[in-house]
């Protein structure tokens, strides 16, 4: 997987994977909308991070 620029995509990435593992079932864009919030993430942000996840095939 690529690693992602900015620490709060870095966390995002790294908060939905724990997450994916504890609960596999939760949708991954719901994930994705929580950990936008969660890490303040802007709309460039949280647009990077979705790329991130489709690139790694999450």
């Amino acid at each position: 997987m690529k690693k992602p620029q900015g620490d709060g995509v870095r966390s995002a990435v790294q908060w939905i994977s724990d997450e994916r593992q504890e609960n596999p079932g939760t949708p991954i864009q719901k994930l994705i909308d929580q950990a936008s919030t969660r890490f303040n993430l802007t709309p460039m942000e949280t647009a990077t991070l979705e790329r991130t996840l489709k690139d790694s095939g999450q």
